[in-house]
């Protein structure tokens, strides 16, 4: 499994979308979910204020679709998914001892700045901005060691997606007799 987190304005939702393209082309069997998109439901679910416990079970859904079908490797993207305490709801959605590769992207905030100006055209980018600076904090402060840190200022999506997918190793050839998947 690869998480995909970061600040709201860092390309987390581009760039996964990036590397599903890159490994279709490499035929490489994958499933990709925007982890945001599994909790939008309002108002919350009595007794799931944070949406968590909906989320889940989305996920769990979802999942058990994929690996029906033969998959074995996702590519989620969630601002806070690489947080430590993710790691208990993603072995439960995803089975035990999944292998869980962590990548926080980061942007600083005239980045940010640019990018959530020209994405949010309603009243949300006040929001969106206090939110994404709250959240840089939250992540450089809390992410796990073993998270992997890709800054995405002045750069293309490509070059961002390769120094990704690396981390991963799934472009290498798979020895493990299940097709790539």
């Amino acid at each position: 499994m690869l998480l995909i987190g970061g600040r709201a304005g860092v390309g987390k939702t581009t760039v996964g979308w990036e590397i599903s393209d890159r490994l279709r082309e490499a035929a490489v069997a994958h499933a990709i979910l925007e982890g945001d998109y599994l909790g939008q439901v309002h108002p919350a679910p009595p007794g799931d204020p944070h949406r968590s416990a909906v989320t889940e079970a989305n996920l769990t859904a979802v999942w058990g679709t994929y690996a029906a079908l033969g998959h074995r490797r996702l590519v989620y993207t969630n601002t806070v998914s690489v947080l430590p305490d993710s790691a208990p709801m993603f072995e439960r959605a995803l089975g035990p001892g999944v292998r869980i590769i962590r990548v926080l992207l980061t942007a600083t905030d005239t980045t940010t700045l640019t990018r959530l100006t020209a994405r949010e055209i309603g009243s949300a980018l006040d929001r969106e901005l206090a939110g994404s600076a709250r959240k840089s904090r939250l992540l450089d402060a809390h992410s796990p060691p073993d998270t992997v840190r890709v800054a995405t200022d002045d750069r293309t999506v490509g070059d961002i997606a390769a120094e990704v997918l690396a981390v991963t190793e799934w472009m290498a050839p798979d020895t493990g007799g299940d097709g790539g998947r």
